[in-house]
């Protein structure tokens, strides 16, 4: 019988989950606290971890950090309320394969244990490898999976570019997953997230007394993912100063951790990503042209998805296929006006808005064809307005000038609920905030 770590503090939520799943062939172990479920990690083995987020000394993240620090990369579930969505995105980010929300749907849940427990195996249906990301058939999408197939067996350093919500850490995983390190860790980092002490400490871990706050020694990132993969995402965003650490690393792959004369040896494969163009970050000094040789092995370019054609039916049939399970609908298919506005949308977020979208007009549908009705309006807005005309053919200035438009859009939709907006456009405040100031949104 497949063995579950449960991790969940609501004893009556705990018994029914149990006794759902030991009748769908699982042996369950229960843990009420974080103290226990690491304690349980140090003795047990199991298949799957399923871990509550809110504990009452700390978070199921902190269970699952202590697995990867042994170097246990059981796959793992995550649940949160509806709220804490955002956190259930710092889950993945951390390892996690994937989260659910609270009240949990039996279904949904069984579903995404059996694809956990796959994971790994890239089992395809119809080119469809897991849940949420989808090959497609596309000429694109031929390309991109040879070179996955092609660079995955090595231990090249990738770099992986694309615009935001492309699926670049869906690559970056299957990658890992695709290499002889597939059974050691896959670690993902977001670098636009850390600072600059913070990005060290976190990469190399630190010693007792390195810095305000440092309290106890840590054990960073690339010591825990030795063996494995670690994952950088947004790698533009780092300091100087990290640079030259992190190209010690790959250079000669040692590290050190903040504070400490201690030398490191680390055996760990670097992908990391960048929706912008890194050498033109070179080329204006803001990151090393050496580290950025190094890293640049072989690089990915993923297309949007407004240039994947045929591609984008495949992905909404897929979407609400999801949907459908996770909301408890029965839609079949968009109505001929709602697939007009969705082909002549251009999709800025990519593949996770379109995932977005879909999911809020299933739920918003209560027949078998989703009607113009449900669409969001920043959509029809986007769709409808005139034309931006920048002056020349910069596609960068003209993907920032349709951003600015959807996130004034969706600013407007809301009543200016900041909160709500980054929930809508799928990023944390900061990053909304980072974007308000940019493009000079009132």
């Amino acid at each position: 019988m497949p063995k579950i770590l449960l991790v969940e503090d609501d004893l009556t939520f705990s018994r029914l989950l149990e006794g759902f799943l030991q009748k769908h062939g699982f042996q369950v172990d229960v843990k009420k606290t974080v103290a226990e479920g690491i304690l349980a990690v140090d003795v047990g083995s199991y298949e799957i971890m399923l871990l509550d987020y809110r504990l009452p000394d700390g978070t199921g993240l902190d269970v699952l950090n202590a697995a990867r620090k042994k170097g246990l990369n059981f796959p793992t579930v995550v649940m949160t309320s509806f709220n804490d969505v955002r956190t259930a995105v710092k889950a993945i980010r951390s390892g996690a394969f994937d989260y659910i929300t609270k009240p949990v749907n039996p279904e949904e849940l069984l579903m995404i244990i059996q694809e956990s427990m796959d994971r790994g195996k890239q089992k395809t249906d119809e080119g469809r490898p897991e849940r949420g990301f989808i090959k497609g058939r596309s000429g694109e999408s031929d390309k991109l999976y040879d070179y996955i197939s092609l660079v995955a067996p090595t231990d090249m350093s990738v770099i992986i570019q694309g615009e935001s919500g492309t699926g670049k850490e869906h690559v970056a995983r299957s990658i890992h997953d695709q290499s002889k390190r597939a059974s050691k860790p896959f670690i993902a980092l977001d670098c636009g997230a850390l600072s600059g002490e913070l990005a060290a400490s976190e990469f190399f871990g630190h010693v007792k007394g390195a810095f305000t706050g440092a309290f106890d020694d840590k054990k960073g990132q690339f010591e825990s993912a030795n063996g494995g993969t670690i994952f950088l995402d947004e790698v533009g965003n780092l300091n100087y100063a990290v640079q030259v650490k992190l190209l010690r690393a790959v250079q000669e792959r040692l590290i050190q951790p903040v504070g400490s004369t201690k030398i490191i040896p680390v055996d760990v494969r670097i992908l990391t990503a960048t929706n912008e163009d890194l050498l033109s970050n070179v080329n204006r000094g803001d990151f090393r042209e050496d580290l950025y040789h190094r890293l640049n092995e072989f690089k990915i370019q993923l297309p949007p998805l407004r240039e994947r054609g045929k591609d984008l039916l495949i992905f909404i049939e897929h979407f609400i296929g999801l949907a459908n399970s996770e909301l408890g609908r029965n839609v079949k298919s968009l109505s001929p006006e709602v697939m007009e506005v969705f082909q002549a949308y251009d999709w800025p977020g990519n593949l996770r808005e379109l995932k977005n979208v879909v999911k809020r007009v299933v739920l918003l549908s209560s027949d078998e064809f989703v009607k113009i009705e449900a669409l969001p309006e920043e959509m029809i807005f986007s769709v409808n307005k005139p034309k931006v005309s920048t002056g020349s053919s910069d596609i960068k200035a003209v993907n920032e000038a349709n951003e600015k438009a959807l996130i004034a859009a969706t600013l407007a939709q809301v009543k200016y609920n900041k909160s709500l907006a980054a929930k809508l456009l799928n990023i944390d405040r900061k990053t909304l905030y980072s974007k308000i100031d940019k493009y000079n949104i009132k």
